[in-house]
């Protein structure tokens, strides 16, 4: 198998042509650059839904608010935040574009990613652009890996490839086994150039429509090993990119704490739905009496039950990422009960939000059917955000509850 050396590259047209540094700008004021950016996103979502991507306008904007590099190493010139910018940042954008923010979690995610990978494969790729976007497909089932000389030949094709269009790499996930129909022995991920890949256009969906979550296929590809990376260095213990990146946010077991990369897009949903409604309802009276919505002791329950989820969801999100933040400022080492835990609180605030987002529908009443109204939008997109594995109660809530009956089995990926 030939030696693949660095792939020549050009970056996308998009991206900033100078350099930027965001590493003096601190959490608030990074929330305040999200915020600044509401109302240009409320006016692009329907535009992003429609095109089924970032549209390239709204990729330059998140570019020059430097809320693509917030978990960036600060030695490249990122921002370098605690993990709960992600929940922070996602859910101020998916008040007003769930796709929007979904896309800037995703993406933003692989920068913290990247920091643990090779050195040489962050060079390679921070060194042509600190600004450049990463996508990837975390299913692993979908790729297979054959160990060859000097690195891996990978086959597949992965859904869901949130921003693809916008990204000139992708981090694939793939199986490796010793026989074809051999048990896997290692799960990696293979960071691969949009020059290798085909992009298929499968994402017509009814929710979170403008990510652009298309299918990505390769087929006997060499990919060199420093160019892969096995996902159990991901647990919260040394790596490749240690030496190179050995702060707090890249001590963190990064698997573990995936979902609050996204969990902050439901959160936004949750909080957008009840602005949108809430705020309507003060001021709308029901079709069927003509007396005021807000006056029946029905709605005004199904407010306070809402209100109830949305904040103790908000609560149970930001006080999983300060714990982890916490520990690994500490040096402890992590337990398999701090990842179980982990997981299993994203998946329940996760449903709490989703929940509230239904309570919200139904105060909307039909007024919430009208394309012209966000909370269709909301809804749409919050039913599609609880669709991700990693906020599956059956998957999640098992692995919690395993645990925590002593019920021994293979160990999880985290």
């Amino acid at each position: 198998m030939p030696d693949a050396g660095p792939i020549a590259w050009s970056p996308s047209p998009v991206l900033p042509k100078k350099p930027m540094s965001f590493a003096d700008v601190g959490y608030e004021e990074m929330l305040s650059r999200a915020r600044a950016l509401k109302p240009v996103l409320a006016e692009r979502a329907e535009t992003c839904e429609r095109l089924r991507r970032l549209p390239d306008e709204t990729e330059r904007a998140l570019h020059d608010a430097g809320l693509f590099r917030v978990a960036q190493p600060v030695r490249v010139g990122g921002a370098e935040l605690d993990v709960g910018i992600f929940v922070d940042v996602c859910a101020e954008i998916a008040r007003v574009c769930p796709s929007t923010a979904w896309n800037i979690g995703n993406l933003a995610s692989h920068h913290w990613m990247l920091a643990y990978w090779d050195p040489r494969i962050q060079e390679e790729i921070w060194g042509k652009s600190v600004d450049t976007l990463i996508a990837t497909s975390l299913a692993f089932p979908s790729g297979r890996g054959r160990k060859v000389d000097g690195g891996y030949e990978v086959t597949g094709r992965w859904p869901l490839s949130s921003g693809i269009d916008n990204s000139d790499w992708n981090m694939l996930a793939f199986m490796v086994r010793e026989k074809d129909d051999g048990p896997p022995v290692d799960q990696r991920f293979a960071i691969v150039h949009r020059s290798q890949y085909e992009i298929i256009d499968t994402w017509h969906a009814v929710g979170l429509a403008g990510t652009g979550s298309k299918d990505v296929a390769v087929k006997n590809l060499f990919v060199p090993d420093y160019r892969t990376i096995t996902a159990w260095s991901m647990n919260g213990k040394p790596h490749l990119g240690s030496k190179l990146n050995p702060e707090p946010l890249f001590r963190l077991p990064l698997l573990a704490l995936g979902p609050y990369v996204l969990s902050g897009v439901m959160l936004g949903c949750a909080q957008g739905a009840y602005e949108t409604t809430v705020g309507t309802a003060r001021k709308r009276n029901a079709t069927s009496t003509g007396l005021p919505v807000g006056a029946t002791q029905a709605i005004q329950l199904k407010v306070a039950e809402a209100s109830a989820r949305i904040d103790t969801a908000e609560v149970v999100m930001k006080r999983v990422c300060e714990h982890a933040m916490a520990k690994a400022r500490s040096g402890a080492d992590w337990t398999h009960d701090d990842k179980v835990r982990y997981r299993r609180d994203a998946f329940f605030s996760v449903r709490m939000c989703f929940e509230a987002v239904n309570i919200l529908m139904n105060v909307a009443g039909s007024s919430g059917l009208y394309l012209g109204n966000s909370m269709q939008r909301l809804f749409r997109d919050a039913h599609a955000c609880n669709a991700h594995v990693m906020f599956s109660p059956d998957l999640q809530g098992s692995l919690y509850g395993q645990h925590a009956l002593g019920i021994a089995g293979p160990p999880p990926l985290m």
